[in-house]
């Protein structure tokens, strides 16, 4: 029986996965709940010395294969290449874009560790999906190890501009390894336009009438798959939860007032700093509201040992301390920033309990958190979801309020319409999100690349 095989940099403990706040790990724990297999990855451990096979947990149909990491590995492969330079450089930021050669050796080191450590746990049989921009170089590894299992690789991250992709050193290197799979799934046909360009401009390969792709040598797809949630759990949870105590205690703190809702890892990609300047311009164009609506951003700690992201935490901090200072009373602060985790359950109460969602990054592969906000809705009273058109869920969501983060008064102007949206129109526009939702989830999202991997090889 055909096993799917999942690999990614990390893999969610056990415990963890089911309460992680959206993201790939619960994209894949709900890919992996109906076919069973392996799930192989780093468990976020430092370890002395190089593991010599994967630690193996089972629990029912799944099995998790986990490998600890070494300090140099963690900080040129991780923290390195896939972190300050692959990462900001697909979120467009070459400005923090850092580039050395020794963390470039580093990145596929591991990437080759992987495919050694992996290789002992295949069955003929079995198919292989590759995960995010941490592992692109792996199917190359395991082709050289003899491998030749069907091999599909997905990026959670947008692709960057051929123009933008060019500025890395190594790039030739790195985008041939991507050509080394069978299917490579992007997030957006923006996307798959920045990849066809590079095949075509810069690999000399070319692009045929069907999608397939030849180049460096190989016959390989491309395609769109925009993943989903799992819509209808999230529905349920949300109900579940409608009268819980965080709901209960949500309602208490608010006393009334309209919640605006933002969750985010800590990240500059996010455009943190540019939502709470919005808001601001919100309590200085409509002073009504003052005293009427609350921010509540969620933003957990995210790669505090990665240059830049300390700056950006006190820049987030300053700013949240200087609007509060300059517009709360004895009983209201405007915003609430919290610096930490809630699990998925909490999450979704709030999600319920907000008027209007802030998902407004500069730039994003796709964000299940806007996903995840329609979902938990109420639909008798569903609230408004202003949406980056950056973000990867633009595409599928235009029911959202559509803003450019960059112009605050665009974001500005769009929470004060969401609101003051009649009840009626925020049912039409809900409507129109969720039935997409519905359609395209996140097993909607497994099926399809799953099938296009399989036709892939047939073609080939």
């Amino acid at each position: 029986m055909t096993r799917l095989v999942v690999v990614s940099n990390r893999v969610a403990p056990i415990d963890e996965g089911r309460a992680a706040a959206g993201g790939l790990a619960v994209a894949v724990l709900a890919a992996l709940a109906d076919m069973g297999g392996v799930w192989f990855g780093w468990n976020g451990e430092i370890v002395a010395t190089q593991p010599a096979k994967a630690d193996l947990r089972k629990q029912g149909n799944l099995t998790y294969a986990t490998i600890g990491m070494t300090r140099r590995d963690y900080t040129e492969y991780y923290n390195g290449f896939s972190n300050s330079a692959l990462w900001p450089l697909f979120h467009y930021r070459l400005d923090l874009t850092k580039f050395s050669r020794r963390d470039f050796t580093g990145y596929m080191r591991v990437n080759a560790r992987f495919a050694k450590l992996l290789q002992p746990l295949l069955r003929i049989d079995d198919v292989i999906w590759v995960h995010d921009y941490h592992l692109i170089p792996l199917a190359g590894e395991l082709r050289r190890i003899g491998a030749s299992h069907p091999l599909g690789f997905f990026l959670h991250t947008p692709l960057p501009p051929v123009e933008i992709l060019v500025a890395l050193p190594r790039h030739a290197a790195l985008m041939q390894s991507l050509c080394a799979y069978d299917l490579v799934g992007f997030q957006t046909v923006n996307d798959l336009s920045a990849f066809y360009d590079y095949i075509v401009l810069e690999a000399g390969g070319e692009v045929l009438s069907d999608g397939v792709v030849r180049a460096y040598g190989r016959t390989l797809r491309a395609g769109v798959f925009p993943i989903g949630i799992d819509t209808d759990n999230v529905v349920k949870l949300a109900q579940k939860h409608d009268n819980s105590s965080a709901s209960r205690r949500l309602k208490e703190i608010l006393h009334g007032r309209a919640l605006i809702i933002g969750v985010d890892r800590l990240d500059y990609s996010k455009g943190l700093v540019e939502r709470f300047r919005a808001f601001e311009r919100l309590l200085e164009d409509h002073p009504g509201e003052r005293g009427k609506v609350t921010l509540m951003q969620v933003a957990p700690p995210s790669r505090l040992d990665v240059g830049g992201y300390m700056e950006i935490r006190r820049a987030l901090e300053t700013t949240a301390g200087n609007i509060n200072g300059r517009f709360a009373d004895f009983d209201w602060v405007p915003i609430r920033y919290l610096n930490k985790s809630f699990d998925r359950e909490e999450l979704t109460c709030f999600y319920r309990q907000s008027r209007v969602a802030l998902v407004t990054p500069m730039r994003d592969g796709m964000n299940l958190v806007a996903k995840e906000f329609v979902a938990a809705q109420n639909e008798k009273n569903p609230g408004v979801l202003v949406l980056s058109r950056f973000a990867g869920a633009a595409h599928e969501l235009d029911d959202a309020l559509i803003v450019n983060p960059y112009d605050i008064d665009d974001v500005t102007g769009a929470l004060h319409a969401g609101l003051t949206m009649s009840l009626a129109e925020r049912r039409r526009r809900w409507r129109g999100m969720m039935a997409r939702l519905k359609r395209h989830d996140v097993h909607h999202w497994r099926k399809d690349f799953l099938t296009a991997l399989q036709e892939s090889l047939v073609e080939a």
